[in-house]
């Protein structure tokens, strides 16, 4: 190893990276329910909801409420980074946090955990005692688009009415991820009369980032098909991201590669739906 790479330089870059990827690489990361785990599967219990029982006589027997019980089954990945740099001056640079190799590997992470709680929103969740029940996201939680409209507010209204209905705790917060389009979509369906224009024109110039309720966060992960961007409204323990393994990281020189000092960062994570009452799926049209 170099004399230049010693156990305090990379502690201080995988420092760095680390810090990046909670603050800019990922954007849900810190959106979601967040647990650290052990193993390739975790199971994470729900306990469903009952209703006292009316005590009608002096010394009645105690009631025995049985309380719902399930849990769902997260199953692990590994994600990996890797690069090579050949220029000495280029190593020294990569405990500034500002460098563009730090930058890199915190955007490819981010970008990677993103995607994995993209996916667990509205895809399939895995219940039962050893995960082998598929649950889908129901019919319900669902507001599809036939036609070419985008997003609009009645698909919000429609999103805060169904968590409404589903006595989802508004004090726990909302978010609602959108691409840059359905952004730009809202804008175009309230004219300037409208008491929600200067609010959404708010959005769109970043100087709000609530609406109706929801938080916006902006991605251009969001899967689309059929010209149908599929959105995604939820409260934050509605999704639960499973962490085995944290940002780390290591240097070292490659002999194999001229001597050429190689980065690499590492991470284990899941993640599930953990309640369907508390995700809403939102299609938009997007040519």
């Amino acid at each position: 190893m170099s004399s230049q790479i010693t156990t305090a330089f990379v502690e201080q870059y995988s420092n760095n990276v680390q810090l990046l990827s909670q603050q800019k690489g990922s954007l849900l990361r810190d959106k979601v329910d967040s647990e650290t785990v052990q193993g390739k599967n975790a199971f994470f219990e729900q306990i469903g909801s009952v209703t006292a029982q009316v005590r009608t006589t002096r010394h009645a027997p105690t009631p025995q409420l049985d309380t719902p019980h399930a849990r769902r089954r997260v199953s692990l990945a590994d994600y990996e980074y890797a690069d090579l740099i050949d220029d000495q001056d280029k190593v020294r640079t990569l405990i500034d946090p500002t460098s563009t190799y730090a930058q890199a590997a915190a955007f490819a992470m981010g970008r990677a955990m993103d995607d994995v709680i993209i996916s667990a929103a509205t895809g399939t969740a895995f219940t039962g005692v050893s995960g082998g029940t598929s649950t889908s996201l129901p019919g319900g939680q669902a507001i599809t688009e036939s036609g070419t409209d985008g997003l609009t507010i009645a698909k919000l209204r429609n999103a805060k009415r169904i968590m409404d209905l589903n006595s989802v705790d508004a004090s726990i917060p909302r978010y609602i991820v959108v691409s840059p389009r359905q952004i730009d979509d809202l804008l175009g369906t309230t004219s300037v009369t409208s008491a929600d224009f200067n609010t959404v024109r708010a959005l769109v110039t970043g100087e709000v980032n609530t609406f109706m309720g929801f938080q916006f966060i902006v991605s251009n992960r969001l899967s689309i098909a059929s010209s149908k961007r599929l959105c995604f409204a939820y409260a934050a323990d509605g999704i639960k991201l499973a962490v085995g393994k944290d940002v780390m990281s290591r240097i070292d020189e490659r002999s194999d590669k001229g001597y050429a000092t190689q980065i690499y960062y590492c991470m284990s994570i899941g993640a599930t739906r953990m309640e369907e009452d508390k995700v809403v799926s939102i299609q938009a049209h997007e040519a």
